[in-house]
């Protein structure tokens, strides 16, 4: 379960003429959102994404290799180490999610590894009736990846806080 109010940070990319980005949604992150503390970590992060309509969950790490979905939002919940991210491709933001934080990643948005800490992993989660795809920035892949990522609804809840949570503001 989220244990602390956490700071956001929200962040608008756009098409940088490689990867498509999202222009009408901003990628969240929600920072200490759960104690770094907790018993099982991973389970919790999972079990809150799935309580939240936010399933077909996953545990590893982040790719380091620039990629994107253009099917569905992705959650990435950190319940070890730290990674340094780069969102939105090469000309992208960097920021560093610790233990503890949440990232939400709207369909479109290109995500990197840049750098983490041995022991970093994530929980990775997807809106109810999503199926991520995987895109690369190659040519060939649009406009059909611009097309499907403006069909993918929008989630029935945020992935930590539920119905009333704060992406449920952000992306309406």
């Amino acid at each position: 379960m989220a244990t602390n109010k956490p700071r956001i940070e929200t962040f608008l990319l756009v098409d940088d003429g490689i990867f498509p980005n999202n222009a009408v949604l901003p990628l969240v992150l929600f920072k200490k959102v759960f104690n770094a503390n907790t018993t099982s970590l991973a389970g919790s992060i999972e079990a809150l994404f799935h309580k939240n309509g936010w399933g077909q969950s996953w545990r590893n790490g982040l790719f380091n290799f620039h990629h994107y979905h253009s099917s569905a939002h992705e959650a990435l919940g950190v319940y070890a180490g730290w990674v340094k991210a780069q969102l939105g491709g090469p000309q992208g933001v960097m920021v560093t999610a610790h233990q503890g934080d949440v990232i939400i990643i709207p369909a479109g948005v290109a995500h990197k590894n840049i750098d983490q800490s041995s022991d970093f992993k994530v929980v990775g989660a997807y809106p109810k009736g999503q199926t991520w795809d995987m895109n690369y920035g190659n040519p060939q892949e649009r406009p059909v990846a611009d097309d499907r990522i403006k069909r993918v609804a929008l989630p029935l809840s945020d992935p930590v806080f539920g119905k009333t949570g704060a992406l449920m503001e952000l992306w309406r």
